[in-house]
């Protein structure tokens, strides 16, 4: 199977591309390379015969056009997306033009692609979301497919804005789709602008550690290689026209993972004085959810999947990766935003 994954060079998507190599996939990576991406997070696959990188936009109709008239990939799998919430308070022009013009673009380009090859039944659409389309939760209960979608910013916003069309495009043209909702990813070669690289980063730095509000807010925390293995997993056997929620089936509070970071680090990178002592509370985000939980029955029951990886074992092979991967995190310190406080309406 060929695939074409969209967003390949960013965090998640780099770990489909280089899940999708060794599991002998070919891989066709369409980024267009904006801040967040990095070319190094498939360098590992770079040289593979199986793999292709297109440099291209979602919002141009016409390199999309040329991609699959080119490539000829049997499934689409679409990761590309501006992800950042604070990015989105504070240019949700952005996240409009990419997230739902973008997938738009996508959407017509496949579908115009599936029509010429005589709608082929093997060929498949796989929308990647999040479960911040759900909104918020309260202390108790969980995210199942069923939920309403209730987006508080305009990141979520956008992107159940794409979930809705996906849906839309194979109950309107019959395009062939299936739809996943993912929890909180973490792990390799996630960009330094998220709490847990951030975290990782000032500690080592002997910065302040910023954690938003109190640090209630809970978070179900998905290994992003699990990840990626479960996104494999919905694009060979999920059922056409159904969504599946994938969590990491770890929950957390935000200052119990910055405490876990900190004790992580006073194993392994001992400095003079307790890492939890740089824990700073600053100014919550506006519109700060309060927790995401994912039920992932429907994927166990129906796909036979779950997550391998437990939040101990996963945080600390994030932070020794990023003690291993200096040079990768440090070219990444002068790209715009990163470092910086985003998000704040005044």
């Amino acid at each position: 199977m060929k695939i074409l994954v969209t967003g390949g060079a960013g965090f998640i998507g780099s770990a489909v591309v280089r899940l999708a190599i060794a599991q002998e996939y070919q891989v066709v990576n369409l980024d267009a390379l904006t801040y967040a991406a990095c070319l190094d997070n498939v360098a590992s696959v770079a040289d593979h015969p199986h793999y292709t990188f297109v440099q291209g936009d979602l919002r141009d109709r016409a390199a999309l056009d040329q991609t699959l008239s080119t490539h000829q990939p049997d499934a689409i799998m679409h990761l590309a997306a501006e992800s950042h919430v604070d990015r989105s308070i504070d240019a949700p022009g952005d996240f409009i033009d990419t997230n739902i013009s973008g997938t738009y673009n996508l959407l017509e380009a496949v579908r115009s692609y599936w029509t010429a090859k005589g709608k082929p039944d093997g060929l498949r659409f796989h929308h990647i979301s999040t479960d911040e389309v759900f909104g918020s939760l309260g202390e108790t209960g969980h995210f199942t497919e069923d939920t309403a979608y209730a987006p508080n910013s305009p990141y979520a916003a956008s992107k159940a804005a794409s979930d809705h069309l996906v849906r839309a495009w194979s109950e309107t043209y019959g395009l062939p789709v299936v739809l996943s909702n993912c929890s909180n990813n973490y792990g390799p070669f996630h960009f330094p602008e998220k709490l847990i690289p951030v975290i990782i980063i000032n500690a080592l730095a002997g910065k302040p550690l910023p954690v938003y509000g109190k640090g209630e807010n809970v978070r179900d925390w998905l290994y992003v290689e699990d990840h990626a293995e479960a996104l494999l997993t919905v694009l060979k056997k999920g059922q056409l026209g159904r969504s599946y929620n994938i969590g990491g089936e770890n929950e957390a509070r935000n200052i119990d993972i910055v405490r876990k970071i900190c004790a992580i680090l006073d194993e392994k990178r001992p400095a003079d004085h307790p890492y939890a002592g740089l824990i700073t509370f600053v100014t919550d985000r506006p519109g700060h959810d309060l927790r995401y939980a994912i039920d992932p029955t429907r994927i166990r029951t129906e796909l036979g999947w779950r997550p391998s990886v437990t939040l101990d074992e996963g945080l600390a092979k994030t932070v020794q990766w990023y003690l291993d991967n200096e040079p990768w995190w440090r070219a990444l310190q002068t790209r715009s935003g990163v470092g910086q406080r985003l998000g704040q309406t005044e």
